[in-house]
């Protein structure tokens, strides 16, 4: 991991909150949520679809789609408020700073451009000195990076010429072609088989040591986060519901959910005749959420006061904080003792 360059963080994130404002109500799509990333640390984003973790990214990159909007708490990168940039700074903050790989490549890449074409043009965005020569050269160094060969053919060819692998692997290389201090991969190996998957990883892992750049990994497959992260936050209904170090949320979980999600997830050591268990019930209904817990009308321990009330966070261990009134309920038996 490479040195934090000051006393400055990477990335802060504080009670960060955005809604979408539709005909049917205000829906509250991330509830005031916060974290830190350090230089060179790699975090992973865990949580089943509709749990906020796309919309915290997009918030981050200036991409929040209408009707979503930013209604508090702030984002600062590098001690910059990003929040506060002109549409100007952002351009210039996207992609020379903070880049983002995406889930589906092939809605990403123009059909009609050559890959090269495509690369050039993202590295002539933000560096408008580069000659067309240099960018051609450096484009071509990119892909050999992340593991194309014969990058020269290569370069004149489309984007359906490539497989679902080597367009993910194109999508890596744009996203680091301009050197940003921080990458966030959302959900890059959901549409590829495991194979390419744990290439995919491998690739990124190596690039993150040789870089030494922030990593943002949006997922929902905890084995993946086990495989490339440092630290992990566990969002359910647009809250963090657990943070901590990631032996502590596999090994320590607290939270009933990320106990249900490590229970819900194939294991290799695993007996054969021991079946997988889901977690119960439907996910929240994000207009109309419930007073307490979010997770409250799921969660097999349940007490009345989930149901009423958010939980504060706990510290449960060394930089390891869980928002569960279990954790409540012990901390002050602790304390009694």
């Amino acid at each position: 991991m490479s040195e934090q360059k000051n006393n400055t963080k990477l990335l802060e994130v504080k009670d960060l909150r955005v809604s979408f404002f539709t005909p049917a109500g205000e829906v509250k799509a991330v509830g005031g949520i916060s974290y830190d990333l350090n230089y060179g640390e790699v975090m992973g984003v865990v949580g089943e679809s509709g749990s906020g973790k796309s919309q915290e990214a997009y918030s981050i990159m200036g991409l929040l789609q209408s009707p979503g909007k930013v209604i508090g708490g702030s984002i600062t990168f590098e001690g910059e408020d990003v929040l506060a940039f002109s549409p100007n700074e952002m351009t210039a903050f996207r992609g020379s700073k903070v880049s983002m790989i995406f889930q589906n490549p092939m809605t990403c890449l123009n059909p009609v451009y050559t890959i090269g074409n495509q690369l050039v043009e993202a590295l002539r965005a933000h560096d408008k000195k580069i000659s067309k020569a240099d960018a051609e050269k450096r484009a071509m160094e990119m892909m050999e990076m992340v593991g194309i060969n014969n990058v020269e053919k290569r370069m004149k060819q489309y984007p359906h010429e490539f497989s679902g692998g080597m367009r993910q692997r194109v999508m890596i290389a744009m996203g680091l072609i301009c050197h940003p201090k921080l990458l966030i991969a959302d959900e890059p190996t959901t549409a590829l088989d495991v194979t390419i998957q744990a290439q995919i990883l491998d690739l990124m892992k190596d690039l993150q040591k040789k870089t030494g750049m922030g990593i943002i990994f949006i997922t929902h497959n905890l084995g993946v986060v086990a495989d490339i992260c440092d630290k992990v936050s566990v969002m359910y209904a647009g809250k963090i519901v657990e943070q901590g170090p990631v032996d502590d949320i596999f090994y320590k979980p607290t939270h009933p959910y990320t106990k249900g999600l490590l229970r819900s997830m194939p294991r290799v050591d695993a007996q054969s005749y021991e079946r997988l268990i889901p977690i119960e019930g439907t996910p929240v209904d994000m207009l109309n959420p419930p007073e307490g817990c979010p997770f409250a009308p799921r969660c097999e321990s349940c007490m009345k006061i989930c149901l009423k009330k958010m939980p504060p966070y706990v510290e449960v261990g060394e930089n390891h904080r869980s928002a569960c009134w279990l954790c409540v309920q012990d901390q002050i038996k602790g304390e009694e003792k």
